[in-house]
Formats: C-alpha cells, structure tokens, sequence
C-alpha cells in the first residue's frame, strides 16, 4: 500500500494523465473513461482521501471486506461497486448497498440478485463477466455461451445488464494484451447494435494497473486500477 497520502496524490494523478492521453490517441476524452480504484485492502482513510482528489467509483473483490468498511466510505462522493467472484449465498449482502456488481457469470447469480433486490423494492444493475481467456482459474462466461446468457438474464425481474467486464489472462506484451481485449471490444459491439431489450451495452470494464491504457485503446471506457494507485497490496492484513 501506498506508504502516504502524498504517494496516492501523485499516483492518482499519474493515473488520470495516463488516462487522459489513452483516450485522446483513440479520439475520446478522460471523461470518457471511467476510472475505478480497486480498493482492496485498503483502508477507509486512504480510500476516502482518494475520492477528495476526485475518484468518483470504488470496486471491492470481497463481501466481508466491503463490509467492514461500508460505514466509513465517503458514499456521498463517490460509487460503490462489487468487482470480485460473488457466492450466491452472500449476494444478499451487498444489494442495496452497491450501484453495479460486475462479476455475474451464472443464470443462478443473476436470479438470486433478482430475488434479493426485489425484496427491497429496487434494480440492480449488472455486468456479466466474460472469461475471454478460457483459463480453468477464473470465473466468467466462456464467450460462446455469452449469447444464450444474456437472453435469459434479459428476461429477470429487477436486474438490468449494463455491459460486459473481462480479466484477461497475463500476458507478456501488449500486443497479447490487446487480442484479448479486442474480442472483448467486438463482442460488446456486436451486442450493442442488437438493441437487446433490458440489456444496455453501456460499460466495457477491462483493463488493470499493468494494462489500463492498453485497454482503453482497445475500446474500454472503464478501468479497474488498484495497486498504481494505493501501492502493493499486503495480503497478509
């Protein structure tokens, strides 16, 4: 983690530069792209220093961690997002609590965001994660059953799909990286232009602190930055 708040201060900047000048080499604007702090591990203060520099969105990975921390994030300033593996059993948890879980990969998870945000009267909004890598490891929808998931999440009661999130697998240069994220890209547009009923193709979640300008040149218009911005995480807290 980041050693200082000046530390996350020049970071975040870095970062929003970096961002900046990947948007305008495809013809976008930073304010294209979302920028999203990966907050694991660390700590409300911190968290909340970096939404006083302007971070507007946050992503947790895990539900007990979220936790923890809901009552002290500056929720007033800022999104709160679920970006990690979600169990069915814990989604009940964190709906209501978040604006957006970018990590449905089941017909099973979606029914059970369904079942719980109905109970509270409200929508969900949602990604569907894409294991566009097909690693054995990682959670996500194989592309080709993309389509078929997509049709019957379309049909759920008070869940919305807002696009598409990817974590591609590590690759050595960019040029690796960028096959991944262009299918992604291509999938998403390809989706858009069927004008799905309850399926708005609004966020092309891809791209990490190793890849982000990669991604956005790729066609992501939302970034998923963690360690760049608060430093190496300490697993062991």
């Amino acid at each position: 983690m980041a050693r200082s708040f000046s530390d996350v201060e020049y970071n975040y900047k870095t970062i929003c530069e970096n961002i900046a000048r990947a948007a305008q080499s495809v013809g976008k604007t930073a304010e294209d792209i979302t920028f999203l702090a990966a907050t694991k591990t660390v700590d409300a203060p911190t968290i909340n220093h970096a939404i006083s520099l302007g971070l507007r969105y946050i992503g947790e990975n895990r539900v007990q961690e979220l936790l923890s921390k809901y009552e002290e994030y500056d929720l007033e300033h800022a999104s709160l997002q679920f970006i990690g593996h979600l169990q069915s059993n814990k989604v009940r948890q964190i709906v209501g609590k978040v604006d957006l879980i970018q990590s449905v990969d089941s017909l099973k998870l979606a029914e059970e965001i369904s079942r719980c945000s109905q109970k509270l009267g409200i929508s969900t909004d949602i990604l569907l994660e894409v294991n566009i890598g097909r690693e054995e490891n990682k959670s996500g929808v194989l592309p080709e059953a993309l389509y078929e998931l997509l049709d019957q999440i379309r049909e759920i009661p008070a869940v919305k799909v807002r696009g598409l999130m990817a974590i591609p697998p590590i690759c050595e240069n960019a040029q690796e990286n960028c096959k991944y994220f262009d299918n992604m890209r291509n999938m998403f547009l390809d989706i858009r232009s069927k004008n799905i009923d309850n399926i708005s193709m609004d966020i092309l979640s891809m791209g990490m602190s190793d890849d982000y300008a990669e991604a956005i040149r790729c066609g992501a218009n939302m970034v998923r930055v963690g360690s760049a911005l608060f430093g190496a995480r300490n697993y062991n807290v």
